[in-house]
C-alpha cells in the first residue's frame, strides 16, 4: 500500500447511531483500511482545513460518509468459509463469485451492517479498498468490483441480503480471471493481497425509478496530452452526466483543461461534436423489479439515453442544444432539439465557481501528497438550484515522466519510422522487444471488436507465460466498454505489452480518456503510448510489418517477430514518440 497513506488507526469505530455520529468515516473491525480508503482517511482532514465554505458558498464539499470494512474481517471470512481452494484455482469468475455469496460473513459484524441499512434511506456504493489499490506504482485501480444498491427495498431483510451479497462479490473480485492476469505482470503475489469494503452513500437524487448526480468528474494534476496552448502540468478534467463509470469505463465524455475551461475538443462541427460526446448515461436502478443475479456488478444500474435525462431536467447546467434551423450549437436546454453535453453553461459561466474548486483541490492534494495527482468526484445541483453538492470520492497519485528525454521533430521521420506521433505518452528509450501484435487492418471491423479482444488475449497469454514485452497496435480506444468505440480490453488481456499503439479509422476517431482505470493503469506501469490519426501526418509501415516472420495469424490479430529490436524513443515533456526499426 502507499506509504503516503498511514492514518490506518485515527478513524473511529462505526457507531450504529450512525445519522447522529457527525463522523465521514468510521470502521468495523481490524486491520487495514486499504489502499482507498487510507486515500480518503489521509485527505479528509486537509479537505476540511483547506476548502473553505466561505470561499465557495454555492458548493457543499466533503467526502460522502462511509463505512469501512477493514481487513481482518476479510481474513476471517477467507478462513472460515474455507474459501482458498475455489479462490485460487482457475474456476469461471462467475463459479468463484456464487461460491462467495453462497458464504456466511462473521457473525460479529452482521449487527453492525444491519443498523447500516436501518438507518441509511439512499443508495449505496459498495467498493473495493484493497492493500494494494491506489499505490503509486503498480496500483490495481479498476481491477476490483463496485456494487451499486438501490438500498429501497421495502423489507429490511431484504436490504440486509443485498448488502451482505454486494460486500462477498467484492471480496470474490479480489480472485477474479482479470486480478490473476493482473498479478502475472505485477511484482506481487496474490497471496499477500487482502481486501477491505467501502459502503459509502451515492452522490445524487432519485428522478423516478432512478438515481444519479448530475455529473461525475476524473481531475488530474498532470495531463499527458496537452492541445492548443496547454501544457501537461495545466491538468486535464474529464466530467459525464450520471454515475461515473462512464468515465472510468473508457466511455465518451467531456475533456478541458482548468486552466482553459473554455476552450474544449477541437470538433470539425456541430455534427462532429454531436457525434463525439456523450449520449447514454450509467444510474442506479431504483425499480424494485429487477433480475436477480448477484453475481453481476451492474445488477442494480441502468444504463440510460439522454433522452431519460432531459425529462428529468438535470441537464441545465451541463448540456447545450443542437438548433436544426441555424444549424449550430446553441447554449442550454432553453430550445428544443438533440442536446449536446459540452458542459458550456457549467464551464462558460463558471457557474457555483466549479472549475476555481477543482483548481483548488488539485492544488491542495498535490500539495499534501507531494506528488501530481488524480481525483474522482461526484456532483448534485440541490432542488433549489442555488448549491451544488460535491462528494469527493477518490484520490490517488500519479507517475510522471522524470527522465529528460529529448527528441526532435525530425527524427519522427525517415525509411527508418516504422511508426511515429506527435500525440505519445510516457517517457524514455526502450530497446529490448523483438514481438509487435497487430490488428490486421484488411479485416478490421467495429462489429468484430469483441472477438479481436478474444484473440489479443490468447496471444498475450503466451507472451506473458514467456516472459516477452511486445508493441500491441490496434484501432480506436483501448479499453473501452463500448466496442463501438475501440476494442474493448481489460487491462489483464493486454498485461504484457510494453507499448501500445493506438490508430484511427475513418468513422472510428475518439479521444483517449485519460480519467479511465485503464489510463491509469498505463501510467502508472509507464506503458508507452502513441496515438495516431487516420488524417494525420504520421502512418504506420503496414507493409514492413507484413513481411516479418509470423509466429502467429489469427482472423484478425497477427502476431510477429523481429530479428533486432525496435528502437523506441519517447520524450513525455513533448509528447512525441517514435519506433524505429533499426
Amino acid at each position: 500500500m502507499n506509504s503516503s497513506f498511514s492514518n490506518n488507526d485515527i478513524y473511529p469505530r462505526f457507531d450504529r447511531k450512525f445519522l447522529e455520529s457527525g463522523e465521514a468515516i468510521t470502521s468495523i473491525g481490524d486491520g487495514s483500511l486499504g489502499g482507498k480508503a487510507s486515500g480518503l482517511a489521509f485527505i479528509n482532514k486537509t479537505l476540511q482545513e483547506k476548502i473553505s465554505p466561505n470561499e465557495f458558498p454555492d458548493v457543499l464539499t466533503n467526502i460522502p460518509r462511509m463505512v469501512v470494512i477493514r481487513t481482518d474481517v476479510f481474513d476471517a471470512f477467507m478462513s472460515r468459509n474455507n474459501l482458498y481452494e475455489i479462490a485460487y484455482s482457475d474456476e469461471p469468475d462467475e463459479h468463484i463469485a456464487m461460491a462467495f455469496i453462497d458464504a456466511s460473513l462473521p457473525a460479529e459484524i452482521l449487527g453492525d451492517l444491519c443498523s447500516l441499512v436501518e438507518n441509511i434511506h439512499v443508495p449505496l456504493a459498495v467498493r473495493s479498498s484493497s492493500m494494494l489499490e491506489d499505490a503509486k506504482h503498480e496500483p490495481f485501480a479498476g481491477i476490483y468490483a463496485t456494487k451499486m444498491i438501490p438500498n429501497n427495498q421495502p423489507d429490511p431483510d431484504q436490504k440486509f441480503i443485498v448488502l451482505r451479497e454486494a460486500i462477498k462479490f467484492v471480496y470474490a473480485s479480489t480472485f477474479f480471471k482479470a486480478a490473476k492476469d493482473y498479478f502475472k505482470v505485477s511484482s506481487h503475489s496474490i497471496q499477500d493481497e487482502k481486501m477491505a469494503v467501502i459502503i459509502q452513500e451515492v452522490v445524487g437524487q432519485q428522478y423516478y425509478d432512478r438515481f444519479y448526480p448530475n455529473f461525475s468528474g476524473v481531475a488530474r494534476s498532470f495531463n499527458y496530452y496537452p492541445a492548443g496552448r496547454s501544457k501537461p502540468e495545466h491538468g486535464v478534467v474529464n466530467l459525464a452526466l450520471g454515475l461515473g463509470k462512464t468515465i472510468v469505463d473508457g466511455g465518451l465524455v467531456w475533456s478541458y483543461s482548468p486552466l482553459s475551461p473554455k476552450s474544449g475538443p477541437p470538433f470539425g462541427d456541430p455534427h462532429d461534436m454531436m457525434k463525439n460526446t456523450q449520449t447514454t448515461f450509467w444510474v442506479v436502478n431504483m425499480n424494485p423489479v429487477s433480475v436477480y443475479n448477484p453475481a453481476k456488478e451492474t445488477e442494480y444500474m441502468s444504463h440510460l439515453s439522454l433522452t431519460e435525462a432531459d425529462y428529468d431536467s438535470t441537464m441545465k447546467y451541463i448540456a447545450s442544444t443542437y438548433d436544426v434551423s441555424s444549424q449550430r450549437i446553441v447554449l442550454g436546454v432553453g430550445v428544443d432539439g438533440p442536446r449536446v453535453l459540452n458542459f458550456a453553461p457549467l464551464l462558460g459561466m463558471n457557474e457555483f465557481r466549479f472549475n476555481d474548486l477543482v483548481r483548488k483541490l488539485l492544488r491542495v492534494c498535490e500539495e499534501a501528497l507531494s506528488s501530481p495527482v488524480e481525483i474522482e468526484f461526484a456532483v448534485s445541483v440541490l432542488k433549489n438550484e442555488q448549491k451544488i453538492k460535491f462528494g469527493f470520492l477518490q484520490v490517488r497519485p500519479m507517475v510522471v515522466p522524470d527522465e529528460s528525454i529529448e527528441l526532435e521533430e525530425k527524427e519522427l521521420f525517415g525509411g527508418d519510422v516504422l511508426l511515429a506521433s506527435d500525440r505519445a505518452m510516457g517517457n524514455g528509450i526502450v530497446e529490448n522487444i523483438l514481438d509487435v501484435v497487430f490488428v490486421k487492418p484488411e479485416t478490421f471491423d467495429k462489429k468484430d471488436t469483441l472477438k479481436i479482444s478474444e484473440e489479443i488475449d490468447l496471444i498475450n497469454r503466451e507472451l506473458v507465460a514467456a516472459k516477452k514485452n511486445y508493441v500491441l497496435i490496434g484501432f480506436g480506444r483501448w479499453g473501452s466498454s463500448d466496442p463501438w468505440l475501440g476494442i474493448p480490453v481489460e487491462w489483464s488481456q493486454i498485461a504484457g505489452a510494453k507499448v501500445i499503439v493506438e490508430s484511427t479509422l475513418f468513422g472510428i476517431n475518439v479521444e483517449l480518456s485519460q480519467g479511465s482505470h485503464f489510463f491509469h493503469n498505463l501510467t502508472s506501469f509507464k506503458v508507452n503510448y502513441f496515438s495516431i490519426t487516420f488524417d494525420g501526418q504520421f502512418r504506420i509501415d503496414w507493409k514492413w510489418l507484413d513481411n516479418q516472420k509470423v509466429v502467429r495469424e489469427m482472423n484478425f490479430v497477427k502476431h510477429v517477430r523481429l530479428e533486432q529490436p525496435l528502437k523506441i524513443k519517447i520524450d513525455g515533456r513533448k509528447s512525441r514518440g517514435v519506433i524505429k526499426k533499426w
